[in-house]
């Protein structure tokens, strides 16, 4: 060990962002795995490190004795007050035991174990600076991809995007930028790993905080938000502000907001929608674009069920394709939605459809 150790304690700080306090404390436990093993010494020892000379020293620690039974781990009070007149039974001393020459195999011992610390040490402090970044909009460089996943550099690690998290239709190509929702930062016994997601609701929401200053600034809230990937998205959003239109803020003049993070999301359709209160009111914005005649809800408090009332000729969009449109709409509400036809009811009767009520000749 030398100067030169420190000199790559250094560089290592710098390449890694792993401190030097980690690496030494990493190579300390190195030499001790190796001292007992290669030495066959069960004896209590610990490493200490000479910054000045760039030296790591073995000592044996034995405790001060009346009597020696272990003389790995003891040492006699007659032999310790020879070394110092101040030492008592119960205090402990050092001796040093560095070996001349540890050998090829306490050299590669010490090898493995500093190596296993120090990928233990990158992948906590990985985690530490990434975990900031989780559920948060962030830009990489694609690397590369396989079968199950697409490899994403951020910063100075590799993220990946598993299948599920790709957006339908995209083709990821390297050296292709992208923007992706940071949804885990952790680690398994492979090391450590962040995974991001084109898919999730989330990364509409920070697109819209990204475009929208109003929503950044919390001016106009997004309270739900229900999606398929690649196809379509429902966003409901309510303002602070009652001079404030929280769908044409979010929409912009000409649409030009909105067609933004449509253009993002490679085409895939979103609809903005005003929340409400009433759940009812609330329903009928969600199943935009269909127009809603009366929204009838179970008698039971929490029964969260909505029968949806609408014209005979709006019944096709307001399912929506293989029921999307219906679909988006619950999971944007929280309601089961049941839709009927107005031709499948005999009358609706105008006090309860104001009061969002439906009601039968029957």
């Amino acid at each position: 060990m030398s100067k030169e150790l420190i000199k790559s304690f250094t560089a290592l700080e710098e390449q890694k962002g792993i401190k030097q306090e980690e690496i030494v404390d990493a190579i300390k436990a190195a030499l001790i795995a190796a001292y007992k093993k290669n030495y066959n010494q069960a004896q209590n020892v610990e490493v200490i490190f000479d910054e000045n000379k760039g030296k790591f020293i073995v000592q044996a620690v034995k405790t001060v004795v009346d009597e020696v039974q272990d003389d790995r781990q003891q040492v006699s009070l007659k032999d310790a007050l020879e070394i110092n007149r101040a030492y008592e039974v119960g205090d402990e001393i050092r001796f040093e035991v560095t070996p001349q020459n540890f050998g090829r195999l306490a050299a590669q011992t010490a090898k493995q174990v500093i190596m296993q610390r120090l990928r233990e040490a990158e992948r906590a402090h990985i985690i530490e600076e990434y975990s900031q970044y989780q559920n948060e909009l962030i830009t990489g460089t694609v690397e590369r991809v396989d079968n199950r996943f697409v490899y994403i550099k951020i910063g100075n690690v590799e993220a990946v995007m598993p299948h599920n998290d790709q957006m339908p239709g995209e083709v990821y190509k390297p050296q292709d930028r992208i923007k992706v929702l940071v949804t885990k930062v952790g680690s398994d016994a492979k090391g450590t790993q962040i995974t991001v997601s084109r898919t999730a609701p989330g990364l509409v929401k920070r697109l819209f905080e990204q475009e929208v200053p109003e929503v950044y600034n919390g001016t106009v809230e997004i309270i739900s938000i229900a999606r398929e990937a690649g196809d379509r998205t429902k966003i409901a959003v309510k303002s602070s502000d009652p001079n404030i239109d929280p769908v044409g803020t979010l929409v912009g003049s000409k649409g030009s907001r909105v067609q933004n993070i449509v253009n993002e999301l490679s085409g895939e359709n979103i609809d903005v929608v005003k929340y409400e209160e009433d759940p009812s009111d609330y329903i009928a914005n969600a199943l935009n674009p269909a127009e809603v005649i009366a929204v009838q809800f179970g008698e039971a408090n929490d029964d969260k069920s909505a029968l949806v009332i609408v014209p005979d000729y709006q019944l096709s969009l307001a399912i929506g394709k293989k029921g999307q449109n219906v679909r988006l709409a619950a999971r944007l509400t929280e309601y089961k939605i049941d839709i009927k036809p107005e031709s499948q009811v005999e009358f609706v009767d105008e006090d309860s459809s104001a009061n969002g009520e439906v009601e039968s000749a029957d």
